[in-house]
């Protein structure tokens, strides 16, 4: 009992650094941090913060790739699909990445932020460094699609118009809420619309 007990108070801790971290990398950036600002956060000392994460380099690398799989990763499984057509994608998409973000608000900011530094390292860490876009289903469908229609458009323009209609409105959710008094739940409310909006501009698009 006194070993599962350890085991899950060390969990427990460890958590505890990893959220207080991303709290202060959210704010200040990698660089700009330092570990004893984690330690402030965390309520922890440095000596515990580093007996578990060895340095700050190597708390932030965790953190970032927990981050980018929970934003790429859990999208791959919809855009590589071959059973669902290109509109079902959309909307999985859609709705995936708004749900996700509801849950992370701070989520855009953190990764984009930071993943320009070094975004071979972090995708080759993620196991996409040989990823070919053009093999995803999502691709193949909207090939099939600009032949029927005689659309001249790189698939990559509805994928970012997807992901910039979803992703934008977190990322600039502190000034929009702060400008408009509108509440957290006000927010959330208006993205649960924008389940059902965007899918219909996408589709005009596609006209």
């Amino acid at each position: 009992m006194k070993k599962t007990e350890d085991i899950e108070k060390n969990a427990s801790t460890e958590e505890k650094i990893k959220e207080a971290a991303r709290r202060v990398f959210t704010q200040k950036g990698y660089a700009a941090t330092r570990t004893r600002d984690i330690a402030a956060e965390s309520g922890y000392n440095l000596a515990l913060i580093n007996y578990y994460f060895r340095s700050k380099e190597k708390l932030f690398e965790m953190i970032m790739l927990e981050h980018l799989q929970l934003f790429v990763h859990s999208v791959m499984g919809i855009v590589s699909d071959p059973a669902t057509s290109l509109e079902t994608k959309i909307e999985l998409l859609i709705s995936h990445y708004i749900d996700m973000l509801k849950g992370n608000p701070d989520l855009p900011i953190f990764v984009l932020s930071e993943v320009n530094a070094n975004p071979a390292k972090l995708l080759s860490r993620l196991g996409f460094s040989k990823m070919k876009h053009e093999k995803l289903a999502f691709v193949q469908q909207w090939k099939e699609l600009s032949a029927k229609k005689k659309l001249k458009y790189n698939p990559l323009h509805i994928l970012l118009n997807v992901l910039s209609m979803t992703i934008f409105p977190f990322a600039a959710s502190p000034l929009l809420r702060d400008r408009t008094g509108m509440s957290v739940a006000e927010f959330n409310a208006l993205m649960e619309e924008r389940k059902k909006l965007i899918p219909m501009w996408i589709h005009d698009m596609l006209k």
